[in-house]
């Protein structure tokens, strides 16, 4: 069973990861709101993957991953982004995220960049 983190402001857009996650066998949801329960949770529960959403109020997809890859250089993430944020796309990938998923997103585009992360976690 793998262990995913799903952080969005957005309770729809958890909801829409949520069902668009891969039928690769069981999975546990957790969920965060914002990018400080994102860290505290990754901290109490070390998922195998975590989804985060770039744009938060608090601390930001983007500096809650870096804390993460901080605290666990192994630590798979995947950026969920607006477009037109290239230039934070590329630091992401600089600071070591595993993928990034542009929204809007097709069923097949998340549940493929899940399943791959999940393969190598």
């Amino acid at each position: 069973m793998g262990k995913i983190l799903i952080v969005d402001d957005a309770r729809l857009m958890r909801n829409i990861i949520k069902n668009n996650l891969p039928d690769n066998g069981p999975l546990e949801i957790i969920e965060a709101q914002n990018g400080e329960e994102a860290v505290a949770m990754y901290k109490d529960h070390s998922p195998d993957l975590v989804t985060m959403d770039i744009t938060m109020e608090n601390i930001n997809g983007l500096d809650a991953a870096k804390e993460i890859l901080a605290y666990d250089q192994d630590a798979k993430i995947i950026m969920v982004t607006a477009i037109g944020q290239e230039k934070i796309l590329m630091e992401c990938v600089n600071i070591g995220v595993s993928d990034y998923i542009v929204k809007p997103f097709s069923k097949e585009r998340i549940s493929s960049s899940i399943s791959k992360a999940l393969q190598k976690a």
